[in-house]
C-alpha cells in the first residue's frame, strides 16, 4: 500500500561533509592592505571574516586561475605581516591542494584572492563620498525642521495637535539622522583604505 502522506526519506549528512565544515585556524603572511581589506569588507557588510575568507578561497576553479596568475606575481616576504584566520577545514584543503598542484605559495594565493575585494572597496568608497554629501543635506533638513518647530511653538499653544504631530516627526527624524551618522562612520575605514 502506497501512503501519499508518508514523509519522503531525507538524506543523511555525511561525516566527511561535516568534518569539512569544522573551523580551523591557519596563519598566513599577507600585506597589511590585504588584512585591512578583509576587516573592512567584513565590518561594512556585517559578514564574519571566516565566511568572507571561505567565500574567497573555497572555489577550486577560481583558485586554479589565481594559482596560474601567482607565477607572475611578485611576492616579497619582507612586506608581509603574519596573521591567523579562522576558516573551515574544506577551505584550507582547497588552498593546500591548489598550492601543491600549481607549486604556488599558499600566502600568495590568499593575497591575490583577497585582492579580488579591492574593486568592491573602490565602489563602496565612491558611495561613501555620496553618503557624506547626503548626510550633510539631511543635517540641514533637520536644522530647518527644528527652526520650524520653534516657530510653531511661539505661534501656537504648546498642546496644539499640530505641534505634537510635528514633534513626533522630528523625533523620528533625529533617530534616523543618528542611524545615518553611524552608517557614515562605519564607512570611514573605506575612505582611508587606498591612501
Amino acid at each position: 500500500m502506497n501512503d501519499k502522506n508518508a514523509r519522503p526519506e531525507l538524506p543523511h549528512p555525511r561525516a566527511q561533509d561535516l568534518r569539512g565544515r569544522q573551523s580551523v585556524r591557519a596563519t598566513f603572511r599577507l600585506s597589511s592592505q590585504a588584512i585591512k581589506a578583509i576587516s573592512i569588507v567584513a565590518a561594512q557588510w556585517g559578514i564574519k571574516q571566516k565566511s568572507l575568507f571561505d567565500h574567497l578561497i573555497d572555489d577550486l576553479d577560481t583558485l586554479s586561475i589565481i594559482a596560474q596568475e601567482v607565477k607572475s606575481f611578485e611576492f616579497q616576504e619582507r612586506q608581509r605581516v603574519q596573521k591567523t584566520f579562522v576558516l573551515n577545514r574544506q577551505t584550507l584543503h582547497c588552498l593546500d591542494q591548489t598550492s601543491q598542484q600549481y607549486q604556488a605559495p599558499r600566502d600568495a594565493l590568499v593575497e591575490v584572492s583577497i585582492q579580488r575585494l579591492y574593486p568592491i572597496i573602490m565602489e563602496e568608497r565612491q558611495k561613501q563620498h555620496q553618503r557624506k554629501k547626503m548626510l550633510a543635506k539631511t543635517e540641514q533638513y533637520l536644522e530647518e525642521g527644528q527652526r520650524l518647530l520653534h516657530t510653531m511653538s511661539r505661534q501656537l499653544d504648546e498642546d496644539d495637535p499640530l505641534i505634537r504631530e510635528f514633534e513626533t516627526a522630528m523625533t523620528a527624524l533625529e533617530t534616523l539622522q543618528a542611524n545615518m551618522v553611524a552608517v557614515v562612520r562605519r564607512g570611514e575605514a573605506i575612505e582611508a583604505f587606498f591612501k
